[in-house]
């Protein structure tokens, strides 16, 4: 894709977010500013360039509206230009469009749709589908005994949908079903890295999957906010079924999993103290090994990059200390800004007859935070491990 064309692409993006702008009620607020958009990941390579955010308002002063467009250099993929698109309504319902192209291989189409108050609060329902490319995907193989010198890299070429509907049976508790679709291929990546198809051919999962599941969860949720939460707990518990259609043949797999997170704030809630506790479970033959579970990335084990442990269980517990230190106006929007150390710990396993009290992998690290309540959290999170360190920006909590 030529420098023009993103140019274009860029444009583009900068027109839809001033034709939504003019849409806007005339007394919406409106603002934009130009960040720098510099940062560095372990799979991904280093980002530099620029981001405008546009942020719309209303008179309240509660966040309507974010439209950014973006553009930067990407040190494996080159330059890559991109739209976000985030719309914020009352009772917690939001949609997130995401589209971006860069000059080689990579592309994203995203959109997500939530209702946590669905029909007067009754229901919950969530909706959404994804066509993506990433081309700095890694697979070390199967278990926690990798080592580095066994990385590999792939294109993840892939089509998602998926949706849930939750029925409520109290303020805190709901019972959701939902089913998804994923189709995965594998093809060359954009680093100088080994294929993984020539290192690992006879790898379940390397040749492709189209798999069909169907998830009952169980939530529990007495968290005084869902994406920028100060006190409360959640439960969340999931069984699942699933079938790869790809290669005729291949059985059904299960896979479960409980997830416990507590926060626990000081009286002022300028210091909150966050403890999530993780447990994943995977049963079946030939599960493709991108649908086992996985330590590293953004959200674990962040001393890692994304994908570095896999195996068919994992254990994993998190605690991190969020720290105040500032509160402010940006375009004319009141904004909290934090730092978080955090310790992650965990490993992956392929059967409980394993002993699972011993050789966890740590990674201490810190986080800095930009909070816009109720709606909005910017993270750029730092982890170290052995292997040297990883960073991973994100536009939500790690838990």
């Amino acid at each position: 894709m030529s420098a023009r064309r993103l140019l274009g692409t860029l444009v583009v993006g900068i027109w839809v977010g001033v034709v939504l702008c003019l849409a806007a009620p005339l007394w919406a607020e409106v603002k934009y500013f130009p960040v720098p958009a510099v940062g560095t990941s372990k799979n991904d390579g280093s980002d530099g360039g620029l981001i405008v955010p546009i942020l719309i308002t209303e008179p309240s002063g509660d966040l309507k509206y974010i439209v950014a467009p973006l553009l930067i250099h990407n040190s494996i993929v080159g330059t890559r230009a991109a739209l976000n698109l985030f719309r914020y309504d009352s009772g917690g319902r939001q949609l997130r469009f995401i589209g971006s192209k860069a000059e080689q291989i990579e592309h994203r189409l995203q959109l997500n749709y939530t209702d946590p108050a669905f029909a007067d609060g009754r229901y919950a329902f969530t909706v959404g589908g994804a066509f993506f490319k990433n081309a700095t995907a890694r697979f070390f193989g199967i278990s926690q005994q990798t080592v580095e010198a066994d990385q590999t890299n792939y294109t993840d070429r892939e089509i998602r949908a998926e949706w849930k509907f939750g029925i409520y049976f109290n303020e805190v508790t709901q019972l959701a079903f939902g089913q998804r679709f994923r189709d995965v291929r594998l093809e060359r990546g954009a680093t100088d890295l080994p294929f993984t198809g020539d290192v690992f051919p006879t790898v379940d999962g390397v040749q492709g999957a189209t798999i069909f599941g169907n998830r009952l969860t169980f939530h529990y949720d007495t968290r005084d906010n869902l994406v920028t939460p100060t006190d409360g707990a959640q439960i969340t518990a999931y069984a699942e079924i699933n079938q790869n259609y790809h290669l005729p043949g291949d059985p059904f797999y299960q896979r479960y999993e409980i997830e416990i997170k507590k926060l626990f704030p000081s009286p002022s809630k300028h210091i909150i103290l966050v403890v999530r506790a993780d447990l994943q479970m995977t049963f079946g033959d030939r599960v493709p090994f991108f649908e086992q579970s996985s330590l590293g990335g953004q959200n674990n084990l962040r001393g890692y990059g994304v994908d570095r442990f896999i195996d068919k269980h994992l254990v994993a517990l998190s605690v991190e200390q969020r720290i105040h230190v500032l509160r402010t106006r940006v375009a004319n929007v009141a904004a909290d800004f934090e730092i978080a150390p955090f310790v992650d710990t965990g490993k992956v396993f392929s059967s409980f007859s394993q002993r699972i009290n011993r050789d966890y992998e740590v990674t201490p690290g810190i986080g800095f935070r930009g909070i816009v309540r109720p709606n909005v959290v910017g993270r750029v999170d730092y982890g170290y491990s052995p292997e040297g360190g990883a960073v991973f920006a994100g536009l939500d909590f790690p838990y």
